[in-house]
């Protein structure tokens, strides 16, 4: 008995409607008769429509339905649509390029909208405003620079990558940034404290449940 296995057949276009609707439309292009070809294709579209009846309710359902099998059919179905028949150049058409940004990042373990946020606050000025905004960015850029490093850079440092950032021309207050500390160094503190104090009471739990017991006379 000879086996037909699907490798051995040829490439279906739409693999989701299966074969037998790919049947189905081969045998379209062999009806002469121009009406009865059309009407053969109505037909089939109601079972193509039967098979994903979930998106009926959706307004160009029935335009894919006919797109579909012009295109399962090799665009070789001449028959009469009520939508405009695709061709082959329509859907073959390559995607235009995005274009990507090609700007150069000053310091990357920052990133580069830390760089956008430290010109916009000093194109504002010396406002109220502008110089707790440069507090708060010397606050975030400490923080990333512990994430990359994992030490605490130096606040002379910060405000340099900030002048930098910049372009050289800032205005930052020295007293504001020597108060920063991040939030990182103090949970490891915490945690070495809460686990020195769970050890303690863990050992003194010991130390009642080993206690030899009194001996009744």
């Amino acid at each position: 008995m000879k086996k037909n296995y699907n490798y051995t057949r040829r490439k279906l276009f739409l693999p989701e409607y299966g074969r037998h609707i790919q049947e189905m439309i081969d045998s379209l292009l062999l009806i002469e008769d121009r009406h009865e070809r059309t009407r053969q294709a109505k037909a089939v579209i109601a079972v193509m429509g039967n098979l994903n009846s979930a998106l009926r309710d959706s307004e160009d359902f029935k335009h894919k339905l006919w797109d579909h099998l012009f295109i399962m059919s090799d665009f070789k179905l001449d028959v009469d649509s009520p939508y405009p028949q695709p061709s082959r150049q329509e859907l073959t058409l390559a995607p235009k390029k995005l274009p990507y940004s090609q700007s150069r990042v000053m310091f990357k373990h920052y990133g580069k909208y830390a760089e956008r946020f430290v010109r916009a606050i000093n194109e504002r000025g010396a406002s109220g405003a502008s110089s707790n905004g440069m507090i708060d960015i010397g606050r975030y850029l400490r923080a990333q620079s512990f994430e990359f490093n994992n030490e605490h850079p130096h606040n002379d440092s910060i405000i340099r990558d900030m002048r930098l950032m910049a372009g050289g021309n800032i205005e930052v207050d020295l007293s504001g940034l020597v108060t920063l500390r991040s939030e990182y160094c103090k949970q490891p503190q915490r945690n070495h404290k809460r686990k020195g104090v769970t050890q303690q009471r863990n050992g003194r739990k010991m130390q009642r449940n080993t206690k030899p017991q009194q001996r009744t006379k």
